[in-house]
């Protein structure tokens, strides 16, 4: 498929995932490099940017999109976009809505073909509003290695916190505090109360983070993957991983870190990535999760349990 893009007097095929997934392998952080195998991560980079090429070409399911998001616009205006923002920068560009919010709307750099630097911003937003500006985007969502504050003018977004699971098992845990496999969902509305707490408190935290359905905690209980937090043997919140990676990295992805409002201080919260650890198998995964750059709690006790910052998203105002 030929996509005409927006620089001047140039025309570019569309590259295959591997492809994309050379030049998202090509900027990851480098402390990650020995975390796995490059034909391994280049092939779980492919298979993310699967769904990139998908939404650049599939007429069916950008109808979906424009009936829900944009019903007064042509199908076309849904597809992902692959185009030169600079003589030496291509982008793909995808229109997308925080958390399926019509009035959320964002635009996704979902693949870069190189790291984006400084210079960069300017014609990656310019590329954003020409191609998606109709649809009245709130901001250029772009994914870098580099610290969340490294982009001057720019909003923090969600950072990926991750390490393999052998680093981080010898960390110690706060006293009584311990792991269990979760039976039952009996305890859901606690924690729906646990993040309800939070969000009265900081009036940005739902837009940051946000429970995981029942449903979902369902599927991860019946695969062995959802934890009760039990102090002093008393409940005090979940832990729950997904059983896939991201960035390419084998292992799994943190899915749910509740802790009750009673539950939370001495160390605790540092202490689940560390027995997250200890509960799944495998030396050589790693264990990821994205946390947002504004939520200065949890970053930092991630990051004492021995989690990095291994890159992130940043947000560019469109508006």
């Amino acid at each position: 498929m030929i996509i005409r893009a927006g620089y001047p007097d140039r025309v570019e095929p569309l590259p295959d995932a591997l492809t994309l997934a050379r030049f998202s392998l090509a900027q990851q952080h480098p402390v990650t490099a020995g975390w796995a195998d490059d034909q391994v991560r280049l092939a779980g980079l492919a298979a993310e940017h699967e769904d990139d090429l998908m939404l650049a070409t599939d007429l069916e399911v950008a109808t979906i999109r424009r009936d829900r998001f944009a019903p007064d616009r042509p199908i076309e205006v849904m597809l992902n976009r692959w185009l030169p923002a600079t003589p030496d920068l291509m982008v793909m560009l995808s229109m997308r809505y925080e958390g399926g919010d019509p009035s959320l709307p964002f635009v996704d750099a979902s693949v870069l073909s190189r790291a984006v630097t400084i210079d960069d911003l300017e014609p990656l937003t310019e590329a954003a509003r020409r191609t998606f500006g109709d649809l009245r985007p709130l901001y250029l969502r772009i994914w870098s290695a580099e610290p969340h504050d490294h982009f001057p003018g720019a909003d923090g977004d969600k950072r990926f916190l991750a390490a393999p699971l052998d680093r981080l098992r010898d960390a110690e845990v706060a006293e009584g505090l311990r792991l269990e496999p979760t039976t039952s969902l009996e305890h859901y509305a606690e924690a729906e109360a646990a993040y309800a707490a939070v969000d009265a408190r900081f009036p940005c935290h739902p837009r940051q983070a946000a429970i995981a359905g029942r449903e979902q905690l369902q599927e991860l209980l019946e695969a062995g993957l959802l934890f009760d937090v039990i102090a002093d043997d008393a409940w005090i919140g979940y832990a729950a991983v997904k059983a896939n990676g991201l960035l390419g990295l084998p292992g799994y992805t943190v899915s749910e870190l509740v802790l009750t409002e009673a539950g939370r201080g001495r160390g605790r919260g540092r202490s689940l990535s560390t027995l997250l650890a200890r509960a799944l198998p495998g030396d050589d995964l790693v264990l990821i999760g994205t946390i947002h750059a504004d939520n200065v709690g949890s970053r930092r006790g991630a990051l004492a349990a021995g989690r990095i910052d291994i890159g992130g998203w940043f947000d560019v105002p469109l508006r």
